[in-house]
């Protein structure tokens, strides 16, 4: 199910699963990233898994690109394995004005009313491809085709933590505050990440589902005190 192992630089090689982004493509990364993990192959000191591709680090001083090349090469996942034990994830998001920081300029540029988006947006379920950029942050796909939009044009220097954004095919949360070009629909009180829970600090991991649901400013008020 890899198409090719490659260099890249001289500490480091990359799986590539081929171009296509969805979610076929993307369980046998995962698949491959957790199998590896399980092989526990002494001299690789990390692993990056992202849509089409996996990227492996190691120390030199113990492995070389040939030695590990067919180690992953030795890793058999068929294509019955790929299905993985999803999670869904619930996340409250409230949408109220000073939240919703991008919806009247969307709703401009899409011609939709920010009701028609904000119901596009929240019946779906949506795919956990990888986490990243910042710690813990999920890109979440594949958002409804009518409310697609790029990124900004000039990303803002500050976006608020649990700020739920859009662009192109996917959504995201703002697990800390961040510089961002991300279109921001709402915002969460959950904690996405966070440090004290030790073994699983990320609360959405890929090959997870996420569910999105509205929840107005008392709730998320109340939310925001109670975490």
């Amino acid at each position: 199910m890899i198409k090719n192992i490659l260099n890249l630089g001289d500490a480091a090689l990359y799986c590539d699963f081929g171009n296509k982004v969805d979610q076929k493509t993307n369980i046998k990364v995962i698949k491959y990233f957790e199998n590896i993990k399980k092989q526990k192959i002494y001299g690789i000191n990390n692993l990056t898994p992202s849509y089409n591709k996996l990227i492996i680090s190691f120390d030199l001083n113990i492995l070389n690109f040939t030695e590990l090349k067919k180690k992953i090469e030795d890793i058999k996942v068929s294509e019955s394995d790929v299905k993985q034990n999803q999670k869904i994830v619930k996340i409250p998001t409230c949408c109220d004005d000073e939240f919703a920081l991008d919806i009247e300029r969307l709703s401009l540029k899409l011609n939709l009313t920010k009701k028609e988006i904000l119901e596009k947006y929240f019946n779906k379920e949506y795919f956990c491809y990888m986490t990243g950029f910042i710690a813990g942050m999920p890109f979440l796909g594949d958002i409804d085709k009518k409310i697609r939009f790029q990124r900004l044009d000039t990303p803002r220097v500050k976006v608020p933590k649990g700020a739920v954004g859009i662009t192109e095919q996917f959504t995201n949360i703002y697990t800390f505050e961040s510089p961002g070009g991300w279109n921001i629909l709402g915002r969460t009180p959950i904690k996405i990440f966070d440090q004290v829970r030790e073994k699983q600090p990320t609360l959405i991991n890929p090959g997870d589902k996420v569910l999105f649901y509205e929840i107005n400013k008392k709730e998320y008020l109340k939310l925001n005190e109670n975490k």
